[in-house]
């Protein structure tokens, strides 16, 4: 309950955090926010044209296949990338001022959310023009952000306070989701694999079930495994419990370590 007070204490700084970050990125570029629908379309496109020749994929519609992929995938990249480093790049105002520390982290992960779903209009847009439509199953939209959304939370308030002691942790993330990127259903089905002995590789990736959700949704209009969302709703709130007592117990330090 202490962390929830604090936050609605200080929920006018974290409102100003959340626009500083959504407006910061593209401050100094003539688009502005713009790109965050561009950077995604860009991929989509350079996807949509390269991949189905390379592994000869034909399904239908892969133009929406493929952007209900990116689009969430975007989100957690952006993150997780800029989540990392937000101790570590606001530490003048760490030792000046007292706040909840943890507001950084959640408002990187905040105003990807902003972003993503202003982005969705642009994946309900495709849907219309390919013949898809809307389907009564975006009722579990909010859900699925949600399974998301705490597990981008847990992930960041990790890596950004352990990026205050070993500085490499940057560098490894970047890495990493490069790896995971097609270690991720986002390119192709799961179903390619479900036969497979890389089979299991999906079932311990959280985003492989998240992006394969987002597609039920948007492109397939099936339900989402109602079993695995309350698998993954228990795991990440406990992951997100065991996340902030880690960044609780580092956050000690930081004025020192910066």
């Amino acid at each position: 309950m202490k962390i929830l007070n604090e936050l609605w204490t200080y929920r006018e700084f974290l409102k100003t955090s959340v626009k500083k970050e959504i407006r910061g990125k593209y401050k100094a570029s003539f688009l502005g926010v713009l790109w965050s629908f561009i950077n995604p379309l860009l991929q989509v496109l350079v996807y949509a044209i390269v991949f189905p020749y390379i592994m000869r994929i034909k399904t239908e519609n892969y133009l929406v296949f493929l952007i209900c992929g990116i689009i969430p995938w975007t989100w957690f990249t952006t993150s997780l990338t800029q989540g990392t480093t937000s101790i570590t790049n606001n530490g003048n105002l760490i030792k000046k001022v007292y706040f909840p520390r943890e507001i950084l982290p959640i408002s990187t992960v905040a105003s990807g959310a902003v972003n993503f779903l202003i982005s969705c209009l642009i994946v309900l847009l495709f849907t219309f023009i390919h013949g898809i439509g809307l389907s009564w199953h975006i009722v579990f939209l909010p859900v699925i952000m949600i399974l998301q959304l705490f597990f981008q939370l847990g992930l960041t308030l990790i890596l950004s306070s352990i990026n205050v002691y070993v500085k490499d942790v940057e560098y490894m993330v970047n890495f990493i989701i490069n790896l995971l990127f097609y270690a991720t259903p986002i390119l192709y089905s799961a179903s390619m694999f479900s036969d497979s002995k890389f089979a299991f590789i999906f079932k311990l990736n959280p985003m492989a079930f998240i992006i394969e959700s987002y597609r039920n949704i948007f492109y397939a209009h099936h339900i989402p495994g109602l079993k695995s969302m309350m698998v993954l709703g228990v795991l990440n709130i406990i992951f997100v419990i065991i996340s902030y007592m880690i960044f609780k117990k580092l956050e000690k330090k930081f004025a020192e370590e910066i």
